[in-house]
């Protein structure tokens, strides 16, 4: 009875210690409802409704906050809003949950440019070019940002705010 008793304590607690672990879903695994929010905002942004958009976005990462293509994707629609310190803070949580994500690391890197950022933004080329040896359409773009240089920047210096009132 004493022994019989000991088991039905310790079943008991290997039973409720498993229950959690039983029910996760793998890391890759993603919501198909936050899939398919994501699929509308595409569809918005498309449309260029960047407010719809981004909403959409905001609530597919509420029903699965592990989507690393919607923290993209809505850090794409702030680069169209051209909020780019919230560009690079996006990027970053995608890139928390997988950091050689290469649509992140190029998205930030353009982003770093836009802010005049320049040595930052190199080295996520020489990340890009690392991970992708075969080269890729990543690198690619963030090249051509690279060598354009920065837009927003330039006309927030006091030399293109003279040029401009003269």
């Amino acid at each position: 009875m004493r022994n019989s008793m000991r088991f039905l304590v310790v079943g008991a607690a290997a039973t409720l210690l498993a229950s959690p672990v039983i029910g996760q879903r793998a890391d890759n695994q993603i919501l198909p409802r936050s899939i398919e929010l994501q699929r509308q905002a595409a569809a918005q942004l498309t449309a260029g409704k960047l407010i719809e958009s981004a909403e959409l976005l905001e609530t597919s990462l509420a029903v699965d906050p592990r989507n690393r293509s919607a923290f993209v994707d809505l850090a794409r629609v702030a680069q169209k809003q051209r909020l780019f310190g919230k560009t690079i803070r996006l990027t970053t949580r995608a890139l928390e949950l997988e950091p050689n994500d290469l649509d992140a690391i190029q998205v930030q890197g353009q982003a770093m440019v836009e802010l005049g950022a320049l040595p930052r933004a190199r080295e996520n080329l020489v990340k890009l070019q690392r991970i992708c040896t075969s080269g890729c359409k990543q690198a690619d773009v963030l090249s051509t940002a690279i060598s354009r240089g920065p837009t927003v920047a330039q006309a927030r210096t006091p030399a293109a705010a003279k040029t401009k009132s003269d």
